[in-house]
């Protein structure tokens, strides 16, 4: 049965495959409950995502039309269409939510990305969002920018679910993690009986660092910086996945545990294979691990279903990713370079997305209107 691999994932080695992926169609045509059935336990959205679903199909034209004709501004009539989505995937994956005990069925839907270096901002929009779309099974993605940490903490407090997104360095991952702890002690002074009912991912986008890094390392071009094409975003990945498992545990976690609070998984993000030398399923079949996510486009989900490797793999050769990232700063490949201007490009995407579906959504009303 070609969905058996989605479901191994899970059942065998404790990871949950969610659909990097959302549009009106997969709810109308009845889709989305046949990808729930194949094995995906959640779903994750953003700014170009949803560029493609509403740009590319009439889909949303109806109801565009009906909040135009309400005068509607184009910004709040994409909001409009946005959490309608969310919602109805919501209502698909509720029962999901339930029946793992509030461990998997989550949607998320991200913050408006021009907001990324604005902590205040970024708060009001998040626990706004979180409050007009009112369901338990949401995670508000926030950025993992700077400015994007404090809302993290403020957010998880609030006993609200978050996705943090666009991490790319270790550093930053672990500021990540300690936002979280953070959030749940003081949600433990204010409301203890809340904590069990939080949950969060920390996004680390993988096929993004090769990209940056192996182009760095073609420019080093000795044989040792060739050797270490294709291996960097795997090693950072596995010693993050240590970092994990190191932070999650001792007396300070354990006091939270014992209240009910729930890990902050890590969520593999970013895994299609962008350089096609590379196999389709390598950012899946070599991040898999218990207590993690991996976010898969439709494409790596239909090539993981038919041809990858459901096997715990994530703390193999743990030493030998310490051994390739390292080397990497002997061959003079600046680390914290190459994440501040993944992240700085990792924004800049999703707003630009974002800028341009408003845009066609303000010549669309115009149209309307003539």
């Amino acid at each position: 049965m070609a969905s058996s691999r989605l479901v191994r994932l899970f059942d065998e080695c404790g990871q949950s495959p969610w659909l990097d992926n959302l549009k009106r169609e997969f709810i109308t045509s009845g889709q989305l409950h046949s990808i729930l059935d194949s094995g995906i336990r959640g779903l994750t959205s953003n700014p170009t995502i949803f560029q493609k679903a509403i740009q590319g199909s009439s889909d949303y034209d109806e109801q565009f039309r009906q909040l135009s004709d309400q005068h509607m501004l184009p910004i709040d009539s994409y909001w409009q269409l946005v959490i309608k989505d969310i919602q109805d995937a919501l209502d698909i994956f509720q029962p999901l939510y339930h029946s793992s005990n509030r461990s998997d069925g989550f949607v998320s839907v991200e913050v408006d990305p021009n907001l990324a270096h604005d902590t205040i901002a970024t708060e009001t929009a998040a626990r706004l969002l979180d409050e007009r779309v009112a369901r338990d099974n949401v995670m508000i993605k926030i950025p993992a920018t700077l400015e994007g940490i404090p809302v993290i903490r403020t957010m998880i407090s609030e006993g609200r679910n978050v996705n943090v997104t666009l991490i790319f360095s270790l550093d930053r991952y672990q500021q990540v993690m300690d936002a979280y702890i953070d959030g749940l002690e003081q949600l433990s002074i204010t409301s203890p009986e809340s904590l069990a009912g939080v949950s969060s991912v920390a996004s680390f986008f993988i096929s993004r660092v090769d990209t940056e890094i192996d182009r760095r390392l073609v420019a080093v071009g000795t044989d040792e910086a060739s050797s270490l094409c294709g291996t960097a975003a795997i090693s950072q990945a596995k010693i993050a996945y240590q970092l994990f498992t190191q932070t999650f545990s001792g007396p300070r976690w354990s006091a939270l545990v014992r209240r009910g609070a729930r890990v902050q998984r890590p969520l593999w993000a970013s895994t299609s294979t962008k350089n096609p030398a590379y196999p389709d399923t390598l950012y899946v079949d070599q991040l898999i691990g218990p207590n993690t996510v991996n976010t898969l486009p439709d494409l790596t989900m239909l090539a993981f279903s038919d041809h990858g490797t459901p096997a715990v793999t994530i703390d193999a050769n743990v030493d030998l990713a310490h051994t390739r990232w390292n080397q990497l700063d002997r061959l003079g490949i600046d680390v914290s370079d190459v994440a501040l201007q993944l992240e700085r490009e990792g924004v800049l995407s999703f707003q630009k997305s974002f800028t341009e579906l408003i845009d066609a959504l303000v010549t669309k009303n115009q149209a309307f209107r003539r």
